[in-house]
């Protein structure tokens, strides 16, 4: 272990937006970078990457609510990841606020505080997290040697031909596209998977499931109301978002498929109320979490060798609350 060069109480002295131009976060992130990814690689992404950062920071002040040190962990994720915070209509991954709730509140004499109806009252904290989108998964997948490809999903209109079956194991779809789609609803989406060893593996989603999936949404809203990207009407007719659907096709195409590994502070879109199983140590952070200390180790590769993916990698992704 190397020498203590930064404390939490250091960190929480930062300003939200001076944390990842700190020297010791920037020399940090290259070398995270550069031992993961290639030598010489992260001068160039810590550039990119901090400049992406603390765009999002600014154009969504909220996120600044977060703790500095789940500030500090979301960024030193990118690195872990290689992943970009780059923004657009298939962004690899982002920046999500979360109220997380730490330890009951009790009085001045120690016994517990409830609330009118007897509820145990508790602190929260915001925290940061950094979520890795679908699109972002799919390059994950394909980096571990999970898949070879992924075409991009393809929406089904109600004027297409569709068909899906499930021989012995073996999925096949058959689909013609008939032009145009004005005025035609959604009636399908699936994802074409090219497997490890060459085969073909299909993920298909058809109305039923998204309706379904707006049923849930609904009664886990406090407001009673589905997720509006389900495009749910006064009809209760469901007509989801295009994007929205094909985003959701490549979460369940990947239900059945090992996990990838991601950083402590990162979850994927697709898992995000799942438990991560592989351990993220302090180590890779720097930080002693019996000290608060944050230490500057030596970097250590993480997961398999670059060039023997042979057996894959392990990651962790639902809708989301902010702060």
């Amino acid at each position: 272990m190397s020498q203590i060069t930064l404390t939490v109480d250091q960190l929480n002295q930062m300003q939200p937006l001076d944390i990842v131009t700190s020297p010791i976060v920037r020399d940090k992130f290259i070398s995270i970078y550069d031992t993961l990814w290639g030598n010489g690689t992260g001068e160039a992404a810590y550039e990119r990457e901090s400049n992406y950062f603390n765009k999002l920071l600014r154009d969504t002040p909220d996120l600044q609510k977060g703790t500095h040190f789940s500030l500090f962990t979301a960024f030193i994720d990118l690195a872990v990841c290689g992943l970009s915070l780059e923004q657009g209509t298939r962004a690899l991954c982002y920046l999500i606020g979360r109220n997380q709730k730490t330890s009951p509140k009790v009085d001045a004499q120690g016994r517990p505080m409830k609330d009118s109806k007897g509820y145990q009252l508790y602190n929260w904290e915001g925290r940061v997290v950094l979520t890795i989108s679908a699109y972002g998964e799919l390059v994950l997948r394909e980096r571990a040697g999970q898949i070879r490809h992924a075409d991009n999903p393809v929406l089904v209109y109600a004027n297409d031909e569709f068909s899906f079956s499930d021989k012995n194991g073996r999925k096949e779809v058959e689909y013609v596209c008939h032009l145009p789609h004005t005025g035609q609803r959604i009636v399908a989406c699936y994802l074409r998977i090219t497997r490890a060893d060459g085969s073909i593996d299909y993920s298909v989603m058809t109305e039923e499931d998204w309706v379904r999936l707006a049923q849930y949404s609904a009664r886990q809203n406090k407001n009673g109301g589905a997720n509006a990207l389900y495009g749910v009407d006064q009809q209760g007719v469901v007509n989801i978002d295009s994007g929205f659907l094909m985003a959701k096709c490549i979460k369940h195409a990947f239900k059945t498929y090992p996990k990838v590994r991601i950083g402590r502070g990162t979850e994927l879109q697709t898992q995000q109320v799942e438990e991560k199983e592989i351990e993220i140590n302090d180590e890779l952070y720097g930080v002693d979490t019996e000290t608060g200390e944050v230490m500057q180790p030596e970097p250590q590769p993480y997961g398999p060798p670059a060039n023997d993916l042979s057996a894959g990698v392990t990651v962790n992704t639902g809708d989301d609350d902010g702060f």
